[in-house]
């Protein structure tokens, strides 16, 4: 069997005497989308930080294509083909969706935008920061500057941001979070456009994206992972059921 893309072992998390994140163990194969689903209070986001190396573990080993990268940095891990986007959109707002693109394509190339750089190579920089907005479906709003765009607009452009990185692995922290029926569509939707390729863990509330989206779920709850499996696993789970949505996961 393959080594998985990613793999979690004994993760420790601790803030004061909250154990944020109890020994938890993962595996994500290369290429699947994987949902982590829990109540509030989980453990998911802080899981996703250390994964993505905002926070550092207590103890324990994450392994990125059989690496343990711990001691690597936030933007080491980016460049190795980790991205991850935010609860909290972070959006560049008094510039354009095209700059914003640009500035993440940039960051990603290590070219700087500059009077003294060779104008094909700006050429090229907004070029794919085009490409990525046609794909993510802002094509039409690459003029308008971030802020003024609806919150399931904005979302969708943090999604862009971190494609804007090539990733292999892709951490999505709810991206549903706050949409509208039209806009929650609209992300599930994008998601299932720019997957091929990507290996995707998902932090998402919303079961009905979740099931759709999701080839196995894994359910955090107090910081430890209850239960793993595939979709029809998990609605089956009597623990999931009674630790987390009770009859919501019934079919």
């Amino acid at each position: 069997m393959a080594e998985p893309l990613l793999s979690l072992r004994a993760l420790v998390k601790r803030f004061g005497g909250l154990l944020a994140t109890d020994e938890v163990g993962l595996d994500l194969a290369a290429g699947e989308l994987h949902a982590l689903i829990g109540p509030n209070g989980a453990g998911k986001t802080t899981l996703l930080a250390q994964i993505a190396g905002n926070l550092a573990p207590d103890s324990g080993a994450i392994l990125f294509e059989e690496r343990d990268i711990v001691a690597l940095g936030q933007h080491r891990r980016v460049a190795a083909g980790i991205a991850r986007s935010h609860q909290i959109t972070s959006l560049f707002g008094p510039l354009s969706v095209l700059d914003n693109l640009a500035l993440a394509v940039q960051a990603r190339s290590g070219s700087s935008l500059s009077f003294w750089r060779p104008l094909g190579a700006e050429t090229r920089l907004f070029d794919e920061a085009r490409a990525l907005a046609e794909l993510i479906g802002l094509g039409e709003r690459t003029a308008l500057r971030a802020d003024t765009l609806s919150h399931g607009e904005q979302r969708v452009l943090e999604v862009g941001l971190a494609l804007a990185t090539r990733p292999r692995l892709l951490l999505l922290d709810e991206p549903m979070a706050g949409l509208g029926p039209d806009e929650t569509a609209r992300m599930i939707a994008l998601i299932e456009r720019v997957r091929a390729g990507i290996t995707v863990l998902l932090v998402e509330h919303d079961m009905d994206a979740v099931f759709r989206l999701a080839e196995r779920i894994s359910v955090l709850v107090g910081g430890r992972v209850i239960a793993s499996g595939a979709p029809a696993a998990i609605r089956a789970d009597g623990e999931v059921r009674r630790a987390y949505l009770g009859d919501e996961l019934a079919a």
